[in-house]
């Protein structure tokens, strides 16, 4: 998910999209300890994408 993407949805959009990409990490994490995840790199893209909106979230609070 691009930066642009992400600060073109509204905040309870946001926070909706954060709790999917926490519960994604979770399962992905789960795979990765069992051996079934194909992707180990996918990991890595998940906890982008959070921290891409998180860093929206917060620029908007501080836009208030």
């Amino acid at each position: 998910m691009k930066a642009n993407e992400v600060r073109g949805l509204t905040t309870e959009e946001l926070n909706e999209k954060l709790a999917s990409l926490k519960k994604d990490l979770f399962f992905l994490r789960m795979q990765h300890a069992t051996n079934q995840l194909d992707n180990p790199l996918k990991i890595a893209e998940v906890k982008k994408s959070i921290a891409r909106v998180k860093t929206v979230i917060r620029e908007k609070e501080l836009k208030r």
